[in-house]
């Protein structure tokens, strides 16, 4: 393994990628612990101690704590994540966004531009709305705030959206001249930076007397399946075979070869468990902006995390959405079509709706267990925290980020890697999942 690392370093190009990556992410991080102007944040950290459980802390993890700390780049990259979201939706109810979409590179560059617009105009949104939070929130009687309401706001809107717009632009020139995606990168470095203070609460719980060697050898192993069942779903796919019929076009012959559709296990990604996760998150935080209504503090303490019902009721959302958002991602319809007018065909299958109908019901049955499995990871942490008495921090959202960053950095390594003729990370060849 430390050959393979000394390799990453003797190519050129590649050391110089990594290294740029490494120095951009440092920039972000710095970047992190700039405060906005005129935030008292000791007053800001007694408020955010108390919002376990709201939209707040979900928002915030994807901030890497920035919004806990006010920062500069308190939005995060939420806002492009978001408008990346709502294009992907416009894609598949708009005739214009969907003609985009089938014109290759052009349409593209074009739906990114969009993308950016809808960046900026989501960052002063929600900028704006901030600045208002922050002006209402008086913990303990101390004001978060330390200057006047108009300038605070003006500030506020033109710094968090300009850090979003650097951490956009962070993104893209790690992507274009970095390793690995850029987004996907800036959002695990966030959460990564919050694991150092999980291992520690971890370690005093062991000074304490709270966790007994047997429990933290338990811990141990469920943190190791837990990350080898993620790379399973993750890598894991289903092959469906689909035979081209040869094409003379001018003195070439096209097609005659035999190849395959790849549909994942877990098609949906993270989506899922967001979409669930704000949607849970939604009573906790309406009630606490209601504070002393009978009816909303039971509603409160019904949806509250670790009781049966919010359990329940969190997985089945998970596996809603990730069937609803694989419906948008893949669509047999188009495969189909596309398929047929390439002169494709599964064999033994018909062409047209025939072969939308098994595709249809081959990515049903496939996308079920990846349903069930992002259900299993998200409640998990709840089950074992609020249920065992266990500080178990290594699930849900945090993890399958990681993972899927991780391995995805890890195969556009490798492939730099292959192409210079030295050897993988794995000593039989390529990743799973590249073969």
């Amino acid at each position: 393994m430390f050959k393979k690392f000394q390799d990453m370093f003797s190519i050129p190009e590649l050391r110089k990628r990594i290294l740029f990556t490494v120095a951009l992410l440092v920039v972000y991080r710095v970047g992190s612990h700039i405060t906005a102007p005129g935030v008292n944040p000791l007053a800001l950290k007694v408020f955010f101690e108390n919002q376990k459980g709201t939209i707040f802390a979900l928002y915030d993890l994807f901030a890497g704590g920035n919004l806990s700390r006010a920062t500069i780049f308190a939005l995060g990259i939420m806002p492009y994540i978001s408008a990346s979201i709502i294009m992907q939706l416009l894609q598949t109810v708009i005739p214009y966004f969907e003609k985009l979409a089938k014109e290759g590179e052009e349409g593209r560059k074009k739906i990114t531009q969009y993308t950016r617009y809808g960046t900026v105009l989501l960052s002063v949104i929600q900028a704006m709305g901030i600045s208002i939070f922050l002006l209402s929130m008086k913990p303990g009687g101390v004001s978060v705030v330390t200057m006047s309401p108009m300038m605070f706001r003006l500030l506020t809107i033109i710094t968090m959206t300009a850090g979003t717009i650097f951490i956009m632009w962070l993104g893209e020139q790690i992507s274009e001249r970095g390793i690995g995606n850029g987004i996907s990168l800036i959002i695990m470095i966030g959460i990564l930076a919050r694991y150092p203070g999980y291992f520690l609460n971890t370690w005093r719980a062991i000074k304490l007397g709270q966790i007994t060697a047997f429990r933290l050898v338990f811990l141990l192993l469920i943190m190791v399946g837990v990350v080898a069942a993620v790379i399973l779903i993750t890598q894991g796919q289903r092959r469906i075979p689909v035979q081209y019929a040869k094409r003379i076009v001018g003195n070439k012959i096209y097609g005659g070869t035999s190849q395959y559709i790849p549909l994942r296990v877990n098609t949906a990604g993270v989506i899922p468990i967001i979409f669930a996760r704000s949607i849970m998150m939604f009573p906790s935080t309406i009630a606490m902006f209601f504070k002393g209504s009978a009816t909303l503090d039971y509603i409160r303490t019904i949806f509250a995390p670790g009781t049966w019902l919010y359990l329940s009721l969190y997985a089945v959302i998970i596996i809603f959405f990730t069937y609803f958002y694989t419906a948008i991602i893949l669509n047999p319809t188009d495969m189909a079509e596309n398929m047929k007018k390439y002169g494709g065909f599964i064999p033994g299958i018909r062409p047209g709706k025939r072969t939308s109908d098994y595709i249809d019901r081959i990515l049903t049955r496939v996308t079920l267990p990846g349903a069930i499995f992002l259900a299993f990871i998200a409640i998990l942490p709840d089950i074992l925290m609020r249920r065992g008495g266990l500080p178990f921090y290594f699930g849900g959202t945090g993890v399958l980020i990681i993972v899927g960053v991780l391995l995805d950095t890890l195969k556009q390594i490798e492939t730099h890697l292959l192409m210079r003729h030295y050897d993988g990370f794995m000593k039989k060849g390529k990743l799973r999942g590249r073969r």
